[in-house]
């Protein structure tokens, strides 16, 4: 390939949520997998405190070949402001060979995943990979998420979603005698129930309370990460994902199944142990496999993601009493999944017929043809 066409990456990593030593692990598998004859790559790292950097040393060890990218990038570097990034990026680094410039936001979590980085992207007229303002910015949000759900018909297990002030006594004493609206939850929702914060992922701040006084603490620290809380019925049922790729004519991968090495899939089993188990594809009957299939398609669309997304599901064959499931049920869906190699998300589609390096050429290209049938909105506008 020409140098002259080759286009200019910016990888934008760390990231102020709980999630940034995620993102600074997965920037480091994808630095390795750019190709240096394809693109030209700038690193910028974001500081837990909100700090953008340019991060130099990434750079470095990229420029003496791929193989010198440790396992782990930190997030450190040379200050920039949020001004100069941006204006690196519209103006593709000046005096390179890049032709033209997309923006890889590895950023999990709130604060990256959330649509606000997308929308100082689209701001600056820059392409960028993944899903726009909208479709982050509601797939992030899972109180959100799953009211579009509802609205869409999409079968998901039940759910509450509480905001601070309306649980009253939960950041302050804490006793069930003064939370009343958790109590109307557990009343609604029965025990166990899981216990989240509403914005953030990778299974922080997750909690399964099998007692009203368990449901009370994991509100306390679920009000850490966000204002809302998300209440969730506990299903019993298989795990099932399924990756989605594409923009107007998604695709989707071949079904995974999970099986947690706890008593759910928490951020332990997720990134620290080794216990869970992948199955992939799930052992499931190929009906069962077309039906998770076109579901996870029908959320894609629903929230309206693009580029990319894992939305993951329970397969309740059976009622805890034994009764007739309710077949597949939403959980939620992930518009910056894990992308390491082992991530569930590039193994799906590994398994699926797309590399991991296939996978981002791909990723990169969809957010381009995404930028330029957006740009002509933006014409006929002014």
């Amino acid at each position: 390939m020409n140098s002259r066409s080759r286009t200019h990456v910016i990888v934008i990593f760390g990231g102020e949520s709980a999630e940034h030593d995620v993102s600074c692990v997965t920037a480091a598998h994808v630095l390795r997998a750019l190709d240096p004859e394809r693109y030209e790559v700038t690193t910028v790292a974001i500081s837990r405190s909100g700090e953008w950097m340019l991060a130099d040393g990434a750079m470095s060890a990229l420029a003496r070949g791929r193989d010198a990218v440790p396992d782990r990038l930190e997030a450190a570097g040379r200050p920039s402001s949020l001004g100069e990034v941006i204006a690196s990026a519209a103006n593709a680094m000046a005096g390179t060979s890049a032709a033209r410039t997309v923006v890889l936001p590895l950023l999990h979590g709130p604060m990256g995943e959330d649509g606000t980085v997308q929308g100082m992207l689209d701001l600056a007229h820059v392409a960028y990979v993944g899903a726009g303002v909208l479709g982050s910015a509601v797939s992030m949000d899972k109180a959100t998420t799953k009211r579009v759900l509802a609205a869409e018909g999409i079968a998901q297990p039940r759910f509450v979603a509480r905001r601070a002030d309306d649980i009253a006594g939960v950041t302050a004493s804490g006793s069930a005698n003064h939370n009343s609206a958790i109590a109307d939850v557990v009343a609604q929702l029965g025990l166990p129930l899981f216990v989240k914060p509403a914005n953030m992922g990778s299974s922080v701040g997750v909690a399964k309370a099998k007692t009203l006084e368990e449901a009370i603490a994991a509100a306390r620290a679920a009000l850490a990460y966000d204002e809302w809380v998300l209440f969730e019925e506990a299903v019993t049922g298989r795990e099932i994902e399924v990756a989605v790729l594409g923009n107007r004519e998604p695709r989707a991968s071949v079904a995974g199944e999970i099986i947690p090495g706890r008593e759910f899939y928490d951020y332990e089993d997720k990134y620290i142990g080794d216990g869970a188990t992948l199955l992939i594809p799930a052992p499931l009957s190929d009906a069962e496999s077309a039906a998770v299939r076109n579901m996870a398609l029908q959320v894609f669309r629903a929230v309206r993601a693009e580029g990319m997304a894992r939305v993951d599901f329970f397969f309740e064959e059976r009622r805890a009493d034994g009764s007739s499931g309710r077949g597949f049920l939403c959980n939620e869906i992930n518009t910056i999944p894990g992308f390491t190699p082992i991530s569930m998300y590039p193994k799906l589609w590994q398994a699926s017929g797309v590399a991991y390096a296939e996978l981002i050429d791909e990723l990169i290209q969809l957010a381009l043809e995404r930028h330029e049938r957006r740009a002509k909105f933006r014409t006929t506008q002014r």
